[in-house]
Protein backbone atom coordinates (compact mmCIF):
# COMPACT_ATOMS: atom_id res chain seq x y z
CA UNK A 1 0.00 0.00 0.00
CA UNK A 2 1.05 3.60 -0.52
CA UNK A 3 2.29 5.54 2.48
CA UNK A 4 0.11 8.52 3.18
CA UNK A 5 1.95 10.78 5.63
CA UNK A 6 2.90 14.07 4.06
CA UNK A 7 0.94 13.56 0.84
CA UNK A 8 -2.36 13.43 2.72
CA UNK A 9 -1.52 16.50 4.74
CA UNK A 10 -0.47 18.38 1.63
CA UNK A 11 -3.68 17.46 -0.17
CA UNK A 12 -5.94 18.48 2.68
CA UNK A 13 -4.09 21.77 3.20
CA UNK A 14 -4.32 22.48 -0.53
CA UNK A 15 -8.05 21.74 -0.56
CA UNK A 16 -8.70 23.87 2.50
CA UNK A 17 -8.19 27.01 0.42
CA UNK A 18 -11.62 26.40 -1.08
CA UNK A 19 -13.78 28.99 -2.71
CA UNK A 20 -17.40 28.83 -3.82
CA UNK A 21 -18.62 26.43 -6.49
CA UNK A 22 -21.67 27.07 -8.64
CA UNK A 23 -24.18 24.42 -9.56
CA UNK A 24 -23.66 24.02 -13.28
CA UNK A 25 -20.77 23.49 -15.68
CA UNK A 26 -21.35 26.68 -17.66
CA UNK A 27 -20.90 28.95 -14.65
CA UNK A 28 -18.36 26.78 -12.83
CA UNK A 29 -15.82 26.70 -15.67
CA UNK A 30 -13.66 24.23 -13.69
CA UNK A 31 -9.99 24.09 -14.58
CA UNK A 32 -9.75 20.53 -15.90
CA UNK A 33 -6.44 18.80 -15.40
CA UNK A 34 -5.13 15.45 -16.52
CA UNK A 35 -5.75 13.86 -13.16
CA UNK A 36 -5.45 10.10 -12.74
CA UNK A 37 -7.33 8.24 -10.02
CA UNK A 38 -5.95 5.09 -8.38
CA UNK A 39 -8.25 3.10 -6.10
CA UNK A 40 -6.63 0.50 -3.84
CA UNK A 41 -3.43 0.71 -5.94
CA UNK A 42 -5.27 -0.05 -9.21
CA UNK A 43 -6.23 2.69 -11.72
CA UNK A 44 -9.94 3.33 -12.11
CA UNK A 45 -11.82 4.98 -14.97
CA UNK A 46 -14.58 7.27 -13.78
CA UNK A 47 -17.62 8.56 -15.63
CA UNK A 48 -16.11 12.02 -15.81
CA UNK A 49 -12.63 13.40 -15.33
CA UNK A 50 -11.83 14.99 -11.96
CA UNK A 51 -11.30 18.74 -12.01
CA UNK A 52 -9.63 21.26 -9.75
CA UNK A 53 -11.58 24.38 -8.88
CA UNK A 54 -10.25 26.99 -6.46
CA UNK A 55 -7.67 24.46 -5.27
CA UNK A 56 -10.37 21.88 -4.47
CA UNK A 57 -10.17 18.52 -6.23
CA UNK A 58 -13.67 17.60 -7.41
CA UNK A 59 -14.50 14.00 -8.40
CA UNK A 60 -17.58 12.35 -9.94
CA UNK A 61 -19.61 11.09 -7.02
CA UNK A 62 -21.74 8.31 -8.48
CA UNK A 63 -18.99 6.33 -10.26
CA UNK A 64 -16.51 6.58 -7.40
CA UNK A 65 -19.19 5.88 -4.81
CA UNK A 66 -20.19 2.74 -6.69
CA UNK A 67 -16.62 1.46 -6.60
CA UNK A 68 -16.58 2.07 -2.85
CA UNK A 69 -19.80 0.17 -2.26
CA UNK A 70 -21.87 3.29 -1.62
CA UNK A 71 -25.46 3.29 -2.91
CA UNK A 72 -26.46 6.47 -4.72
CA UNK A 73 -29.83 7.89 -5.79
CA UNK A 74 -30.41 11.15 -7.70
CA UNK A 75 -33.54 13.22 -7.16
CA UNK A 76 -33.96 15.52 -10.17
CA UNK A 77 -36.84 17.41 -8.58
CA UNK A 78 -34.83 18.63 -5.59
CA UNK A 79 -31.44 18.39 -7.38
CA UNK A 80 -30.20 16.23 -4.53
CA UNK A 81 -28.00 13.15 -4.23
CA UNK A 82 -28.92 10.58 -1.59
CA UNK A 83 -26.17 8.15 -0.61
CA UNK A 84 -25.74 5.44 1.97
CA UNK A 85 -22.93 3.09 2.87
CA UNK A 86 -21.42 1.18 5.76
CA UNK A 87 -18.75 2.96 7.83
CA UNK A 88 -17.16 1.14 10.77
CA UNK A 89 -19.99 -1.37 10.74
CA UNK A 90 -22.74 1.26 10.91
CA UNK A 91 -24.93 2.68 8.17
CA UNK A 92 -24.07 6.20 7.03
CA UNK A 93 -26.69 8.29 5.20
CA UNK A 94 -25.69 11.40 3.28
CA UNK A 95 -27.66 14.02 1.35
CA UNK A 96 -25.89 16.39 -1.04
CA UNK A 97 -27.57 19.29 -2.85
CA UNK A 98 -26.29 21.12 -5.90
CA UNK A 99 -24.93 24.56 -5.11
CA UNK A 100 -24.96 24.02 -1.34
CA UNK A 101 -21.77 23.52 0.66
CA UNK A 102 -23.69 22.08 3.59
CA UNK A 103 -24.21 18.33 3.35
CA UNK A 104 -26.53 16.35 5.57
CA UNK A 105 -24.81 13.41 7.28
CA UNK A 106 -27.02 11.18 9.39
CA UNK A 107 -29.33 14.14 9.91
CA UNK A 108 -26.56 16.56 10.92
CA UNK A 109 -25.28 19.47 8.83
CA UNK A 110 -21.66 19.08 7.68
CA UNK A 111 -19.78 21.81 5.78
CA UNK A 112 -17.90 20.72 2.64
CA UNK A 113 -14.93 22.48 1.05
CA UNK A 114 -17.05 23.30 -2.02
CA UNK A 115 -20.60 22.85 -3.20
CA UNK A 116 -21.42 19.97 -5.56
CA UNK A 117 -21.53 20.92 -9.22
CA UNK A 118 -22.47 19.26 -12.50
CA UNK A 119 -19.96 18.62 -15.28
CA UNK A 120 -21.00 16.58 -18.33
CA UNK A 121 -24.14 15.39 -16.52
CA UNK A 122 -22.06 14.09 -13.62
CA UNK A 123 -22.32 15.43 -10.06
CA UNK A 124 -18.84 16.28 -8.75
CA UNK A 125 -18.05 16.71 -5.06
CA UNK A 126 -14.87 17.48 -3.07
CA UNK A 127 -12.58 14.47 -2.99
CA UNK A 128 -11.84 14.65 0.71
CA UNK A 129 -15.53 14.09 1.50
CA UNK A 130 -14.99 10.40 0.73
CA UNK A 131 -12.34 10.30 3.42
CA UNK A 132 -14.13 12.30 6.07
CA UNK A 133 -17.54 10.67 5.64
CA UNK A 134 -17.01 7.24 4.08
CA UNK A 135 -13.83 6.04 5.76
CA UNK A 136 -11.50 6.16 2.75
CA UNK A 137 -7.90 7.38 2.86
CA UNK A 138 -7.04 10.03 0.29
CA UNK A 139 -3.65 10.97 -1.10
CA UNK A 140 -2.41 13.37 -3.76
CA UNK A 141 0.78 13.30 -5.86
CA UNK A 142 1.16 16.72 -7.43
CA UNK A 143 4.09 15.63 -9.61
CA UNK A 144 2.09 12.93 -11.37
CA UNK A 145 -1.33 14.54 -10.82
CA UNK A 146 -2.56 11.32 -9.26
CA UNK A 147 -5.31 10.95 -6.70
CA UNK A 148 -4.83 7.85 -4.55
CA UNK A 149 -7.72 6.38 -2.58
CA UNK A 150 -7.71 3.43 -0.21
CA UNK A 151 -11.19 2.12 0.52
CA UNK A 152 -12.39 1.37 4.02
CA UNK A 153 -11.98 -2.09 5.51
CA UNK A 154 -14.79 -4.36 4.38
CA UNK A 155 -16.44 -7.59 5.43
CA UNK A 156 -16.55 -10.24 2.73
CA UNK A 157 -16.66 -14.01 2.43
CA UNK A 158 -13.14 -15.38 2.90
CA UNK A 159 -12.22 -18.88 1.78
CA UNK A 160 -8.99 -20.80 2.14
CA UNK A 161 -7.83 -23.85 0.21
CA UNK A 162 -6.42 -26.47 2.55
CA UNK A 163 -4.16 -28.63 0.40
CA UNK A 164 -0.58 -29.65 -0.26
CA UNK A 165 1.01 -29.14 3.14
CA UNK A 166 -1.48 -26.85 4.85
CA UNK A 167 -1.53 -28.70 8.19
CA UNK A 168 0.91 -26.29 9.87
CA UNK A 169 -1.44 -23.35 9.15
CA UNK A 170 -4.65 -25.05 10.30
CA UNK A 171 -5.12 -22.39 13.02
CA UNK A 172 -5.91 -19.90 10.24
CA UNK A 173 -9.19 -21.71 9.60
CA UNK A 174 -10.66 -19.55 12.36
CA UNK A 175 -10.18 -16.50 10.09
CA UNK A 176 -12.27 -17.99 7.28
CA UNK A 177 -15.91 -18.24 6.32
CA UNK A 178 -15.23 -21.45 4.40
CA UNK A 179 -12.42 -23.90 3.73
CA UNK A 180 -12.00 -26.21 0.72
CA UNK A 181 -10.11 -29.39 1.57
CA UNK A 182 -8.16 -30.75 -1.40
CA UNK A 183 -8.31 -34.45 -0.62
CA UNK A 184 -9.91 -36.01 -3.72
CA UNK A 185 -9.32 -36.06 -7.47
CA UNK A 186 -10.32 -37.65 -10.77
CA UNK A 187 -7.49 -39.95 -11.83
CA UNK A 188 -6.15 -40.79 -15.30
CA UNK A 189 -8.80 -43.47 -15.68
CA UNK A 190 -11.55 -40.91 -15.13
CA UNK A 191 -12.34 -42.30 -11.69
CA UNK A 192 -12.86 -40.53 -8.38
CA UNK A 193 -10.03 -41.44 -6.01
CA UNK A 194 -8.71 -40.52 -2.56
CA UNK A 195 -5.23 -41.73 -3.41
CA UNK A 196 -2.43 -40.11 -5.37
CA UNK A 197 0.75 -38.08 -5.15
CA UNK A 198 -0.85 -34.68 -4.63
CA UNK A 199 -4.55 -34.67 -3.78
CA UNK A 200 -5.39 -37.51 -1.43
CA UNK A 201 -7.13 -38.28 1.84
CA UNK A 202 -4.45 -37.59 4.46
CA UNK A 203 -3.47 -39.85 7.32
CA UNK A 204 -4.18 -38.87 10.90
CA UNK A 205 -1.62 -36.67 12.67
CA UNK A 206 -1.88 -37.82 16.26
CA UNK A 207 -5.37 -37.07 17.48
CA UNK A 208 -6.04 -34.80 14.50
CA UNK A 209 -7.79 -36.63 11.67
CA UNK A 210 -9.26 -35.33 8.40
CA UNK A 211 -12.69 -35.90 9.89
CA UNK A 212 -11.85 -33.90 13.02
CA UNK A 213 -10.55 -31.02 10.90
CA UNK A 214 -13.86 -30.93 9.04
CA UNK A 215 -15.83 -31.08 12.29
CA UNK A 216 -13.72 -28.32 13.86
CA UNK A 217 -14.19 -26.13 10.79
CA UNK A 218 -17.97 -26.45 11.02
CA UNK A 219 -17.85 -25.92 14.80
CA UNK A 220 -16.08 -22.59 14.20
CA UNK A 221 -18.96 -21.45 12.01
CA UNK A 222 -17.26 -21.98 8.66
CA UNK A 223 -18.43 -24.08 5.72
CA UNK A 224 -16.29 -27.10 4.87
CA UNK A 225 -16.01 -28.01 1.19
CA UNK A 226 -14.82 -31.28 -0.29
CA UNK A 227 -12.58 -30.13 -3.13
CA UNK A 228 -12.40 -32.52 -6.09
CA UNK A 229 -9.50 -31.78 -8.41
CA UNK A 230 -9.21 -32.87 -12.03
CA UNK A 231 -7.14 -31.78 -15.00
CA UNK A 232 -7.58 -32.65 -18.66
CA UNK A 233 -3.85 -33.03 -19.27
CA UNK A 234 -4.23 -36.44 -20.89
CA UNK A 235 -7.92 -36.24 -21.63
CA UNK A 236 -8.94 -37.93 -18.38
CA UNK A 237 -11.42 -35.21 -17.44
CA UNK A 238 -13.06 -35.24 -20.87
CA UNK A 239 -13.16 -39.04 -20.66
CA UNK A 240 -15.05 -38.94 -17.38
CA UNK A 241 -17.43 -36.15 -18.44
CA UNK A 242 -18.31 -37.92 -21.68
CA UNK A 243 -18.72 -41.47 -20.37
CA UNK A 244 -22.12 -42.10 -18.77
CA UNK A 245 -20.87 -44.82 -16.44
CA UNK A 246 -17.80 -42.89 -15.25
CA UNK A 247 -19.83 -39.70 -14.91
CA UNK A 248 -22.50 -41.34 -12.76
CA UNK A 249 -19.91 -43.17 -10.65
CA UNK A 250 -18.00 -39.97 -9.89
CA UNK A 251 -21.14 -38.01 -9.01
CA UNK A 252 -22.41 -40.77 -6.72
CA UNK A 253 -18.97 -41.06 -5.13
CA UNK A 254 -18.72 -37.32 -4.50
CA UNK A 255 -22.20 -37.13 -2.97
CA UNK A 256 -21.55 -40.16 -0.77
CA UNK A 257 -18.18 -38.87 0.40
CA UNK A 258 -19.51 -35.39 1.17
CA UNK A 259 -22.43 -36.84 3.10
CA UNK A 260 -20.49 -39.47 5.05
CA UNK A 261 -17.69 -37.08 6.04
CA UNK A 262 -19.94 -34.20 7.06
CA UNK A 263 -18.92 -31.61 4.46
CA UNK A 264 -21.08 -28.50 4.04
CA UNK A 265 -20.35 -28.34 0.35
CA UNK A 266 -18.49 -29.64 -2.68
CA UNK A 267 -16.00 -27.58 -4.69
CA UNK A 268 -15.11 -28.79 -8.18
CA UNK A 269 -11.73 -27.70 -9.51
CA UNK A 270 -11.93 -29.09 -13.04
CA UNK A 271 -9.08 -27.57 -15.06
CA UNK A 272 -7.79 -27.60 -18.63
CA UNK A 273 -11.02 -27.76 -20.63
CA UNK A 274 -11.22 -26.10 -24.03
CA UNK A 275 -7.50 -25.78 -24.73
CA UNK A 276 -7.25 -28.22 -27.66
CA UNK A 277 -10.74 -29.67 -28.06
CA UNK A 278 -13.89 -27.90 -29.24
CA UNK A 279 -14.67 -25.42 -26.45
CA UNK A 280 -18.43 -25.41 -27.05
CA UNK A 281 -18.59 -29.20 -26.79
CA UNK A 282 -16.46 -29.07 -23.64
CA UNK A 283 -18.76 -26.46 -22.15
CA UNK A 284 -21.79 -28.69 -22.71
CA UNK A 285 -20.09 -31.69 -21.10
CA UNK A 286 -19.28 -29.67 -17.99
CA UNK A 287 -22.69 -27.99 -17.85
CA UNK A 288 -24.46 -31.35 -17.98
CA UNK A 289 -22.23 -32.81 -15.28
CA UNK A 290 -22.66 -29.84 -12.95
CA UNK A 291 -26.43 -29.86 -13.46
CA UNK A 292 -26.64 -33.53 -12.42
CA UNK A 293 -24.35 -33.06 -9.42
CA UNK A 294 -26.21 -29.93 -8.34
CA UNK A 295 -29.57 -31.72 -8.29
CA UNK A 296 -28.25 -34.45 -6.01
CA UNK A 297 -26.44 -32.07 -3.67
CA UNK A 298 -29.36 -29.67 -3.37
CA UNK A 299 -31.63 -32.51 -2.32
CA UNK A 300 -29.29 -33.09 0.62
CA UNK A 301 -28.76 -29.43 1.51
CA UNK A 302 -25.11 -29.52 0.38
CA UNK A 303 -23.66 -26.45 -1.34
CA UNK A 304 -21.85 -26.47 -4.68
CA UNK A 305 -18.93 -24.26 -5.68
CA UNK A 306 -16.79 -24.28 -8.83
CA UNK A 307 -13.24 -23.06 -9.30
CA UNK A 308 -12.92 -21.73 -12.86
CA UNK A 309 -10.07 -20.32 -14.94
CA UNK A 310 -10.26 -16.67 -16.02
CA UNK A 311 -12.06 -15.81 -19.28
CA UNK A 312 -8.95 -13.97 -20.48
CA UNK A 313 -6.79 -17.07 -20.07
CA UNK A 314 -6.07 -20.08 -22.29
CA UNK A 315 -9.00 -22.34 -21.42
CA UNK A 316 -12.30 -21.73 -23.19
CA UNK A 317 -14.32 -24.77 -22.11
CA UNK A 318 -16.31 -22.94 -19.43
CA UNK A 319 -19.81 -21.49 -19.82
CA UNK A 320 -19.55 -19.17 -16.84
CA UNK A 321 -23.09 -17.84 -16.83
CA UNK A 322 -24.66 -21.31 -16.95
CA UNK A 323 -22.28 -22.67 -14.33
CA UNK A 324 -23.13 -19.76 -12.05
CA UNK A 325 -26.83 -20.56 -12.40
CA UNK A 326 -26.20 -23.98 -10.83
CA UNK A 327 -23.47 -23.21 -8.31
CA UNK A 328 -23.73 -21.24 -5.08
CA UNK A 329 -20.57 -19.43 -6.15
CA UNK A 330 -17.69 -19.45 -8.61
CA UNK A 331 -14.07 -19.08 -7.52
CA UNK A 332 -12.37 -17.09 -10.29
CA UNK A 333 -8.77 -18.36 -10.45
CA UNK A 334 -7.42 -15.05 -11.76
CA UNK A 335 -3.77 -16.03 -11.73
CA UNK A 336 -1.01 -17.75 -13.72
CA UNK A 337 -1.01 -14.90 -16.24
CA UNK A 338 2.74 -14.48 -16.11
CA UNK A 339 4.69 -16.39 -18.80
CA UNK A 340 6.70 -19.49 -18.05
CA UNK A 341 10.11 -18.68 -16.64
CA UNK A 342 8.79 -15.77 -14.57
CA UNK A 343 10.50 -15.78 -11.15
CA UNK A 344 8.51 -17.09 -8.22
CA UNK A 345 6.52 -14.58 -6.16
CA UNK A 346 5.93 -12.31 -9.13
CA UNK A 347 2.53 -10.66 -8.58
CA UNK A 348 -0.22 -11.17 -11.11
CA UNK A 349 -0.86 -8.11 -13.33
CA UNK A 350 -3.68 -6.10 -11.80
CA UNK A 351 -4.98 -5.09 -15.22
CA UNK A 352 -5.51 -8.74 -16.18
CA UNK A 353 -7.32 -9.53 -12.94
CA UNK A 354 -9.48 -6.43 -13.37
CA UNK A 355 -10.24 -7.46 -16.96
CA UNK A 356 -11.25 -10.98 -15.91
CA UNK A 357 -13.70 -9.79 -13.26
CA UNK A 358 -15.25 -7.20 -15.56
CA UNK A 359 -15.67 -9.77 -18.35
CA UNK A 360 -17.60 -12.21 -16.15
CA UNK A 361 -19.89 -9.51 -14.80
CA UNK A 362 -20.50 -8.25 -18.34
CA UNK A 363 -21.71 -11.68 -19.53
CA UNK A 364 -24.15 -11.91 -16.65
CA UNK A 365 -22.38 -13.67 -13.78
CA UNK A 366 -23.76 -12.02 -10.60
CA UNK A 367 -21.06 -10.22 -8.62
CA UNK A 368 -22.44 -11.70 -5.40
CA UNK A 369 -21.71 -15.18 -6.78
CA UNK A 370 -18.08 -14.42 -7.58
CA UNK A 371 -15.17 -15.14 -5.25
CA UNK A 372 -11.83 -13.78 -6.44
CA UNK A 373 -9.15 -16.45 -6.26
CA UNK A 374 -5.76 -15.12 -5.12
CA UNK A 375 -2.55 -17.13 -5.33
CA UNK A 376 -0.51 -16.33 -2.23
CA UNK A 377 2.47 -18.05 -3.86
CA UNK A 378 2.50 -15.40 -6.57
CA UNK A 379 1.54 -12.35 -4.52
CA UNK A 380 3.48 -10.52 -1.84
CA UNK A 381 2.32 -8.81 1.33
CA UNK A 382 2.57 -5.52 -0.59
CA UNK A 383 0.36 -6.65 -3.50
CA UNK A 384 -2.29 -8.94 -2.03
CA UNK A 385 -4.31 -5.86 -1.05
CA UNK A 386 -4.44 -4.80 -4.71
CA UNK A 387 -6.44 -7.93 -5.53
CA UNK A 388 -8.61 -7.59 -2.44
CA UNK A 389 -9.27 -4.00 -3.50
CA UNK A 390 -10.59 -5.24 -6.85
CA UNK A 391 -12.89 -7.69 -5.06
CA UNK A 392 -14.21 -4.76 -3.01
CA UNK A 393 -14.48 -2.47 -6.05
CA UNK A 394 -16.76 -4.85 -7.95
CA UNK A 395 -18.80 -5.84 -4.91
CA UNK A 396 -17.82 -9.49 -5.19
CA UNK A 397 -19.00 -12.09 -2.70
CA UNK A 398 -15.46 -12.43 -1.43
CA UNK A 399 -11.93 -13.69 -1.95
CA UNK A 400 -10.19 -17.04 -1.66
CA UNK A 401 -6.57 -17.88 -0.98
CA UNK A 402 -4.55 -20.57 -2.69
CA UNK A 403 -3.37 -21.92 -0.39
CA UNK A 404 -3.40 -22.06 3.39
CA UNK A 405 0.17 -23.36 3.31
CA UNK A 406 1.45 -19.83 2.62
CA UNK A 407 -0.95 -17.99 4.93
CA UNK A 408 1.67 -16.97 7.50
CA UNK A 409 1.69 -14.07 9.93
CA UNK A 410 2.86 -11.54 7.34
CA UNK A 411 0.06 -12.34 4.92
CA UNK A 412 -2.45 -12.50 7.75
CA UNK A 413 -1.56 -8.95 8.83
CA UNK A 414 -1.66 -7.59 5.28
CA UNK A 415 -5.06 -9.18 4.62
CA UNK A 416 -6.56 -8.26 7.98
CA UNK A 417 -5.82 -4.59 7.31
CA UNK A 418 -8.24 -4.43 4.38
CA UNK A 419 -10.86 -7.17 4.79
CA UNK A 420 -12.38 -9.41 7.42
CA UNK A 421 -14.59 -12.45 7.22
CA UNK A 422 -18.27 -11.88 6.73
CA UNK A 423 -19.21 -14.22 9.57
CA UNK A 424 -22.14 -15.60 7.60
Amino acid sequence: MNKWGKTVVALLIGMSVAGGASANAANAAPSAEDIKVVLDDVPITLGAAPVVQNNVTMVPFRSLAGALGIQVRWDAKTKSVFAQGIVDGAERKVVLRLGQKAAEVDGQSVEMLAAPLIVNEQVLIPLNFFGTQFGSKVGWNSATKTVSIVSAKKKMHLRAFYALGSFAQRARIASMDSVAFGWARINQNGELTLQGDDYYWPAAAGETTPESLVRDTVAQGADSYLMVYAVDGKGELTKMLGDEQLRSASIDGIVELATDKGFSGVLLDFEGLGLKLDPVAQQKLLNDYVAMLDRKLKALGIKLSLAVPPPNGYYKGYDYKTLASYADDLVLMAYDYNPKGTPDHTPEPNAKVDEAIAALIKIGVPADKLILGISLWNETTATVDDKLGLAKRYGLKGASFWRLTFYGDDFAKAIDRVVEKAGE
